[in-house]
C-alpha cells in the first residue's frame, strides 16, 4: 500500500479494505453453506457416505476439496481483515 499524506485518506482505505474484506468472506462463506448442501445430496444419491470407501463418490469428494480450499480462503481473509487496524497510523486510531 503506497503512504499516503492525509491519516484521513489511509484510515478511509483501511475502512474500504475491510468492507470489501468482509464482503468477500460473506460471499464465500454463502458458497460453503451450499457445497455442503451439494455434498450431502450427493452422498445422499449414491447411498455412500463414508470417505474411506472405495465406493465413496467422486463428485463428493472434489466439492468436498473445493469447499476445504474456501475454508482456507476464508481463514486467509479473516487473518487480513484483523490485521488491517495494525494500518491506521497511530494518530486516526486513538480519536475513532
Amino acid at each position: 500500500m503506497a503512504r499516503l499524506h492525509r491519516s484521513e485518506t489511509a484510515h478511509e482505505t483501511a475502512l474500504r479494505q475491510a468492507a470489501v474484506i468482509q464482503g468477500l468472506m460473506s460471499d464465500l462463506e454463502r458458497t460453503v453453506q451450499i457445497l455442503n448442501v451439494d455434498i450431502s445430496t450427493e452422498e445422499e444419491r449414491v447411498g455412500v457416505f463414508d470417505t474411506s470407501d472405495p465406493t465413496y463418490s467422486i463428485g463428493a469428494r472434489i466439492l468436498t476439496a473445493r469447499r476445504n480450499n474456501l475454508n482456507v480462503t476464508i481463514s486467509f481473509l479473516a487473518e487480513r481483515l484483523r490485521a488491517i487496524p495494525a494500518t491506521i497510523p497511530i494518530s486516526v486510531a486513538e480519536t475513532a
